[in-house]
């Protein structure tokens, strides 16, 4: 079965980014982004159980947004203010519903990576 996951690592402290708010979006025909999900990831940097699967998990074009500003300012980590980098976007597609899509967020007040997972 198909599904959609990710996590969080914070290259600041070296580990898991606990307590971000990662929001789901897909793209719509009319070219309108309609919300899917929200979750917090874990102390391990996890959402827990994945963002999308099942029925609803479909070929489409999707966004994760990570909430970076907020996780970075509640950890007190030195950032500048406002903060350079507050909700990162992460837009993607999903081409095989049957696959597994891991789309991790690597991140630091100043920069961000990704790739996809497995």
């Amino acid at each position: 079965m198909g599904r959609l996951s990710t996590h969080v690592l914070d290259t600041v402290a070296g580990g898991p980014a606990a307590n971000v708010t990662v929001e789901l979006h897909r793209l719509a025909p009319d070219d309108a982004w309609l919300f899917v999900r929200r979750a917090v990831t874990d102390a391990d940097g996890r959402t827990g159980e994945p963002m999308l699967s099942g029925d609803a998990y479909q070929p489409g074009t999707y966004m994760l947004s990570f909430h970076i500003g907020a996780y970075f300012a509640a950890t007190g980590t030195r950032t500048a203010s406002p903060p350079f980098l507050d909700v990162v976007p992460i837009r993607f597609t999903v081409a095989d519903a049957g696959g597994h899509y891991h789309v991790p967020l690597l991140v630091s007040p100043w920069s961000y990576s990704t790739y996809r997972g497995s």
